[in-house]
């Protein structure tokens, strides 16, 4: 095995690890609770920048806290949040790879290229539990009552994550 693909398998136990951590954590709210896990769900995505590892992270991060601590929504959690991750690798590496913008504005493109992949995965997340609520493991209006909430949660993950990339980017390199 080469050097970085142990470095991108211990970051993604790493956050995987964190994302079952954090999902022990929440806020109630009106219809449930807001968690915690979104914010290393969203950089740990970023930081990989592969789609397979960063679906493992996601997907199997959120599962096994589930499993802990919310077992109606592990498989939904499983989907949801490792399709998120996965998009958010694979776009955010993808996005302005290259063109004139990107060589003029390599910073610029870099932080645009984060942002529209964390923001796909916000909309991953919100449509996917919303649906998750409405139809696997709850009812339509207990997904309607919780939408808002969800929403917060998803911008809070990738606020979180645009803040924290830039200086653990400068430490963990592929």
């Amino acid at each position: 095995m080469s050097d970085k693909t142990i470095k991108r398998m211990s970051i993604t136990a790493l956050f995987m690890a964190m994302t079952v951590i954090l999902s022990t954590f929440s806020i109630p709210v009106p219809g449930g609770h807001l968690y915690f896990c979104d914010p290393a769900i969203c950089l740990g995505a970023l930081l990989l920048g592969h789609p397979g590892y960063a679906f493992v992270m996601g997907g199997f991060g959120s599962f096994i806290g589930d499993l802990f601590f919310n077992q109606a929504s592990m498989f939904v959690s499983l989907i949801t949040h490792g399709i998120q991750a996965a998009a958010i690798a694979f776009l955010s590496r993808q996005l302005f790879k290259s063109g004139s913008f990107h060589e003029k504005h390599p910073s610029a493109a870099g932080i645009t290229a984060r942002t529209i992949a964390l923001l796909v995965g916000a909309v991953i997340m919100v449509t996917g539990y919303t649906i998750g609520r409405a139809y696997v493991y709850a009812t339509p209006e207990y997904a309607l009552l919780k939408l808002p909430f969800e929403i917060l949660q998803a911008l809070f993950g990738v606020a979180a994550a645009l803040l924290l990339f830039q200086p653990l980017s400068s430490r963990i390199r592929f």
